[in-house]
Parts: C-alpha cells; structure tokens; sequence
C-alpha cells in the first residue's frame, strides 16, 4: 500500500490525530478493496508542517476544543466550558490566504476548515498561513502558525477528470473525512479505476448559486473535482447521449443507470457533470497573424534627446487669438446697427396708430400723472368719494365732515356709527328683563 510523504516524514498521528493517510473503506460501502486516498485531513497544532502534494484537495481543521487550553476556564466550576470561538487565516505579512486556499467556518461554535487544491507554481515555497482564534466571551486571542510544504505528485495532473454536483451537501459537510469517503467509493465503484484522488472541492454559492431558503433542510450544494488513470465509464458517458441531453434542456432528470449507487447518500445533478479528458486536449496557442489591428514591429523603442530644437509659438498665439477676436467684432457690428440704426422713430409710430387709441393712450397718461401729483401733496382734502354720503339708518344724504381749513392727515378712512352726527340711537333687546327705551 502507498503512503502519502507525510506519513514517511514522521507524524504519528497517521489515522487518529492530526494527520490521517489512509482510510479503509466498509465491504457494504466499496467492495472488497482498499482505497487509497490521497487527501490529506488534520486538525490544528502549533506551529506544525504539513506536506500537501500539488492538484490533491488538502483539507485542515480548525477544532475549537484545542484553543479552549490557550484561554481561560469557565467562570463556573462543574460547567463544560462552550465559549464561542471564531477563526481569522492569513497567509504572513499578508492580509489574506492564498487564492487556492478557502476557509470556512459556519457558526462560532462549529470547528473552522481550511481546504483546497495546491497549484504546481507553489512547489516547493513553504506556505506560511497564521491562524488566530478569537475567544468571543473574554475577547482574547491565540495565534499559531500553519507551515504548509506543498510537494509535486509523479501523476499530477490525472489525466481524466469528472465533476460532480451534489445537491444535497454543504462544503463543511462534504468534507468531512468520512462522506468525502463515501463518496469516492461510489465513484470507484462506478469508474473501476486503479488510482483516484479528489482534486478540489467547491461550494455552489461560489460558482454563482443562490443562498437557499431556510426551509425543508435545503442544502447550498456543492461541487466535486475527482481525478482518475483510466477512460470514464460507460455509465458516466450516459448524459452525453442525445436523449439525456434533450431532457436537461427540458429541465429533466437524465435516465443513468448508475444513479442508484449515490441515491443512497448523494443527490448527484447529472445535467451538471463535467468530464475532461486531458489527453485530447489541444494547445490552444495559435500564432499570431499580423493584420490590419496589429501594427509592425518597430524595433526597440528610442526616446527622444533631451536638446530640443527651439521653438517659435508667436504666430499661433496670434492666430489662436485674432480669429476669435475679429469673429466677435463682425458679430457686435452686426447687432449694432440693428439695435441703433433700424430704429422706426416715435413720428413713425404715432402716424401709424389709429387717432382713438391715441386719446385714449393719453388720456391713461394723463390721469396717472395727476395721481402721482396728487400723492406728492399730502395737505389736500380727502375727495368726497372717500366719505360716507348716505345716513346709515335714515339713509339722509350726509355733508362733507369737515372742511377746508380741518386737518385732514388725523381723519380716518372710515368714520364710525358714534362719530357721524344725527345719529338715531338703535333700541336694544336685553337677554332678561323689561324693554328701555
């Protein structure tokens, strides 16, 4: 049986502590085979060295039960400490992980999971990734550091790859050491190779899926990369066919044959499944014909000497300006004349207006001249338009109330009832009583 190179470097903890290798699948499950997963799971450790291998899916888990050593006990003596603990990564001296590198932590009481798959250009650059768990009861911190080797694989990359959907799984569920098991098992069972490995995993939500909704236990899904040394199955080349195809442009489930050995476990999309065949795929680098967009190569680039030639810019300042200048001059000449020179003259006017509206112009003209005249000497009498001329209640015609010499500034506009003289008094009724005259 072959070992992944960490077991080889000496961790001790092969199958049950930090690291696990190997992993013997059920006869119920597999069949009677030993599968061999190179997928590596471990939990956190201060400061450890893991060795990945590069295009294998590497998983790392964040247990919340070993920082509760680095903080302090619960305050009450008896009582299982369950304090809230959450999780910040970080590759060193950088705000963030590495792009292939993805965390993941549900709840505060949830274990974190770092996961992903180590790209070939990382071989050989020790990944240096600090983890920091924050105590959310006491606010304190403890950080360690996660050294991560990342190491070339002899077969890497598998030359045949299949991709699954699973809709019945969220990314911390499917990476779990023991479904992730499952599954490969079932792949195994129906693809019958010599050599598979899981080579990434990624959640729906991150290839553009909709949060689902809280309701019916709904899963977000999620997409699994597994690679194999063998030609794909006849039972996974069934969503090809013609038939299949037409019922997942319907929106139909395609009839696969083998569908009956995930349905136990694994909800499986096979309108989604992706099969690469890295052996027939062609460089996709084409040479580079030179036409209308491209220009000719120039050679190298020559920047200009720093002594410049003198240059005389009067000619265009005079050009920039006299233009514009002599425009505006024919355009104020223009509208001169005809603003002073094409005047018709007051004469002109009046001979071509009717007599009537004449008189009745200045009859107007006139009548608002003796008013502003009349505004002007306040010493005046008041006209007779502005007095009472009628007796309220006998209805007699009333004389001016005063006269020439009176002083007409301290007269009100309006007389009342008690200043205008033969004035009648008005019986009035009272509310209890006897009438009075």
């Amino acid at each position: 049986m072959q070992l992944p190179r960490w077991w080889e470097l000496g961790d001790p903890c092969a199958w049950t502590g930090q690291g696990r290798g190997t992993r013997r699948m059920s006869p119920a499950t597999t069949g009677t085979f030993l599968l061999t997963v190179y997928t590596i799971f471990s939990k956190v450790h201060s400061d450890r060295n893991v060795y990945p291998s590069a295009g294998v899916l590497f998983v790392h888990v964040l247990e919340r039960e070993y920082f509760k050593g680095e903080f302090p006990p619960y305050p009450k003596p008896g009582e299982i400490s369950n304090d809230p603990i959450t999780f910040n990564t970080n590759l060193m001296g950088y705000p963030d992980r590495p792009g292939w590198l993805r965390y993941i932590q549900r709840t505060p009481y949830s274990d974190g999971v770092l996961y992903g798959s180590p790209t070939a250009e990382n071989v050989g650059k020790p990944t240096i990734i600090e983890i920091t768990a924050y105590n959310r009861r006491t606010f304190e911190t403890a950080r360690h550091n996660l050294v991560i080797n990342i190491m070339s694989a002899e077969d890497f990359p598998l030359p045949y790859q299949a991709e699954f959907f699973i809709k019945n799984m969220n990314v911390e569920e499917m990476l779990a050491s023991e479904v992730l098991g499952d599954f490969l098992g079932a792949v195994k069972n129906v693809w019958q190779p010599e050599r598979l490995n899981a080579i990434n995993i990624t959640s729906a939500l991150d290839r553009g899926g909709r949060v689902p909704l809280p309701i019916n236990d709904m899963k977000e899904g999620v997409y699994v990369m597994v690679g194999a040394d063998v030609p794909f199955s006849s039972c996974l080349r069934e969503v090809e066919n013609p038939q299949n195809q037409l019922r997942c442009s319907q929106e139909m489930e395609p009839v696969i044959t083998c569908d009956k050995k995930f349905r136990t476990q694994f909800y499986i999309d096979w309108c989604k499944i992706s099969l690469v065949d890295k052996t027939k795929q062609v460089s996709t680098y084409q040479e580079v014909i030179r036409g209308e967009g491209i220009l000719p190569d120039g050679g190298e680039y020559k920047p200009p000497s720093d002594s410049l030639k003198s240059r005389d810019y009067y000619t265009d300042f005079l050009i920039t300006l006299a233009v514009p200048s002599a425009v505006a001059l024919v355009l104020f000449l223009i509208l001169a004349y005809i603003m002073c020179c094409r005047r018709e003259g007051v004469e002109k006017r009046n001979m071509q207006t009717p007599d009537i509206q004449l008189v009745h112009h200045s009859a107007i003209q006139k009548s608002t001249k003796e008013l502003r005249d009349m505004s002007k000497n306040r010493e005046i009498a008041w006209p007779l338009s502005t007095l009472p001329v009628f007796h309220p209640v006998t209805g007699e015609i009333i004389p001016p109330l005063h006269t020439d010499s009176y002083e007409s500034t301290n007269m009100p506009l309006m007389q009342t009832q008690q200043n205008l003289p033969h004035q009648t008094q008005i019986p009035q009724q009272q509310t209890t009583g006897k009438w009075y005259p």
